[in-house]
């Protein structure tokens, strides 16, 4: 299958490991999607640059260029592609560090290629956005989000997030001053349960914060959760 053929676009996958890269092009494309694969770091980026892709899986280590650098460089150069993680490592440093260079989501080895495929799913259910009545802007504070147009501003600043951290905010400022549990964040943002790990949830939320500033509106209720609050 072709990128062009693909009704669900393709997928770029930078994976050194040709048994995991085979199997993940196998699920991947069984599901609807093309799928373009790279072996090492720098030609990974590359095709990334040059295919638009709708979404990269990325090991973190690749030979050449780790993944977490390809990373980096997009969203140094504007670009906010999806981006799964795949690590060998279960800790929670790669997890930390992965999500604050601006990744969606990661998966650690080894892994069900299923969950990966949902996984990739989930991330671009979350970018297209749902058309309805919930595309009306919705303002808390000096935040200003957009669901139709997928853009934030705070204090009249544009802010650029990920489409993860977008759409956590946006579940929270659905119903401003309602606090949210982690597990149900999981649930309603990622699209599973809490077996993968709330950290997940906190840094997502250290990021947001970080990216709007003082004008942010995500409020902590301790040994409960977050809530959007002006």
């Amino acid at each position: 299958m072709t990128a062009d053929d693909a009704p669900r676009g393709l997928v770029l996958v930078v994976e050194d490991e040709p048994a995991i890269a085979d199997l993940v092009r196998l699920y991947l494309t069984r599901d609807g999607f093309g799928v373009h694969l790279e072996r090492d770091g720098v030609a990974g980026l590359a095709a990334a640059r040059r295919l638009r892709p709708v979404a990269c899986v990325l090991d973190i280590a690749l030979p050449g260029l780790a993944g977490t650098e390809i990373c980096r460089r997009l969203r140094e150069a504007g670009d906010w592609t999806s981006v799964i993680f795949l690590t060998a490592r279960d800790d929670e440093v790669d997890r930390i560090v992965g999500l604050e260079l601006g990744a969606d989501d990661y998966v650690t080895k080894p892994f069900s290629p299923r969950e990966l495929v949902a996984r990739v799913r989930a991330v671009l259910r979350r970018t297209a956005g749902v058309p309805g009545a919930a595309e009306q802007p919705r303002m808390v504070g000096a935040v200003t989000l957009d669901p139709a147009r997928r853009t934030v501003t705070a204090g009249g600043v544009p802010v650029q997030l990920t489409s993860t951290e977008f759409d956590l905010l946006a579940h929270l400022m659905a119903r401003p001053g309602r606090v949210f549990t982690r597990e149900e964040l999981l649930a309603g943002v990622w699209g599973y349960t809490a077996h993968a790990g709330t950290r997940t949830v906190d840094v997502h939320v250290a990021q947001v914060r970080a990216k709007l500033g003082p004008a942010s509106v995500i409020r902590t209720h301790r040994g409960v959760g977050y809530a959007a609050d002006a």
